[in-house]
Order: structure tokens, then C-alpha cells, then sequence
């Protein structure tokens, strides 16, 4: 079961992850510090669920540490994996008409995220208009996202679908080695099957095939690196920056 500890004090300290520099959205330190300080703490173990499809959405989570994958079950039992959220990353799971998860949201490992109560956003919302108008930019920034990923999975057939998952994977989960780009985050060819839509086997085989043609490798530790990511380019369609920016083309 997840641990819950106490409130924490508003901003957590110089290093506080809802704060990174790097973080996929346009808040600022004194709208991230209010954020802070009407969060709490939870804590979960790996394969632990924060939360199941068709559970009430009471609350934003702020992932601190680990990464949680959201996932939804199709009505024939399939499973699609829809994001995988990172340190930084933010969970928004609510509209007007539906008050329920849309997702299940499960831990990949350890993983600390801040909740915060809906009633506390919505107050902090509606005294702080910069924030707001902010906060619509976010959730803007978030349906690009998932527009552009599901074009790409439906316009690109399954290799263009599974290149520019491995593009997006190394934009959001990239290392840059003297040979290729890392992709540190470890995924099962099953995990990347529910990624790009289709079956574990034809994964498999794709997978194989890029590697034959030198695209990709496996680094120690059952890790993906990409070796020629304009391959993946030119298999994906990409057009170039700032046409597709990273912040649109990632995971």
C-alpha cells in the first residue's frame, strides 16, 4: 500500500523536482512554490497503481521521483500505453464531464509524487489569473502531444509508429553516447508493444530488423540505442524543428 507522509512546506528546498528547469511546462518558480505548498507526499511501490481507469479524479499528481506509466484497457482486453511520465512531469485527469480517471497510472519503480486536492487548484486557479492562463497553456501543450502521437500511429503504419516512438523516447529518456543516443529508461518489447498498438511479435521483429540494418543496438543492461536517429527520421516523416519541437515530440 502507497505510504502518505505529512504536508510538505512550500517549495521543498532549492532542488525540489516539480521546479526543474528542464520540466515540460510554462509555470514559473513563484506559481510552482504555490503548487508546493498545497501538495502532499505519497509514496509507491513498484507495481503499485496511484490510481485505476474508472476511479474518481480528486487530485493533480506531481511526479517527484520514478516514472509512472498511464495506461487504459481496451473493451477486449487489450492494454495501450499511452505516456510515460518522468520526474518533473505533471497529471492532469479531470474535465467537466467526466469526474472519473480516463486511465490507470501505475508505478515503474519507486516512485514519490505530490497530490494535489482539486478544490485547492481550483482556488489557486481562480485567484491567480497569470497562473490560469498558464495552466491553459499546459493543458494545451498536452492535447499537441497526444495529437502528434496519434497521427503518428495511425498515418505512419507500425515501422513509422515504432520509429517515431523511438524518437520521442530518445527526447524525453536520451543520453548521448559517443556512438548513439541512450535510451535510459529500460522498456520490455511488450511495454513497446502497448506504446506503438500492435503485438509483442511484431515488435520483436521490427526490432530485429532496425538492428540489422544498423539503426539501433542493445546497450549492457537491455537498454535501446539509437545509432542513426535520421533513419528514424526519414522512416517517421519528421519534419524538422521548430515545425515538430521536442517538447511536442516526446513521450
Amino acid at each position: 500500500m502507497p505510504t502518505r507522509t505529512m504536508a510538505a512546506p512550500a517549495g521543498f528546498g532549492p532542488n525540489a523536482v516539480c521546479r526543474r528547469a528542464q520540466a515540460d511546462h510554462p509555470f514559473t518558480e513563484r506559481q510552482l512554490m504555490a503548487l508546493e505548498s498545497i501538495m502532499h507526499i505519497r509514496r509507491y511501490e513498484e507495481g503499485a497503481y496511484l490510481f485505476w481507469e474508472g476511479d474518481p479524479a480528486e487530485a493533480v499528481y506531481c511526479i517527484r521521483k520514478g516514472h509512472v506509466k498511464l495506461r487504459r484497457t481496451t473493451d477486449d482486453g487489450r492494454d495501450l500505453l499511452l505516456s510515460i511520465l518522468k520526474p518533473g512531469d505533471f497529471l492532469v485527469d479531470f474535465d467537466l464531464w467526466d469526474p472519473n480517471h480516463r486511465n490507470s497510472g501505475q508505478a515503474m519503480e519507486e516512485v514519490e509524487a505530490g497530490i494535489i486536492p482539486l478544490p485547492d487548484l481550483e482556488l489557486l486557479l481562480s485567484k491567480d489569473g497569470e497562473f490560469a492562463y498558464r495552466f491553459a497553456m499546459w493543458m494545451n501543450l498536452m492535447r499537441r502531444r497526444t495529437e502528434s502521437k496519434l497521427c503518428d500511429l495511425i498515418m505512419l503504419g507500425k515501422p513509422g509508429a515504432l520509429a517515431s516512438t523511438l524518437i520521442r523516447l530518445t527526447n524525453s529518456f536520451g543520453v548521448a553516447q559517443p556512438d548513439g543516443m541512450l535510451i535510459r529508461l529500460k522498456l520490455t518489447n511488450t511495454e513497446l508493444a502497448e506504446l506503438v498498438g500492435t503485438t509483442r511479435e511484431s515488435i520483436n521483429r521490427m526490432l530485429n530488423t532496425m538492428k540489422n540494418d544498423g539503426i539501433i543496438d542493445m546497450a549492457p543492461g537491455g537498454r535501446l540505442r539509437v545509432l542513426q536517429p535520421e533513419k528514424l527520421r526519414q522512416m517517421a516523416g519528421c519534419p524538422d524543428c521548430p515545425a515538430c519541437p521536442k517538447e511536442i515530440c516526446s513521450i
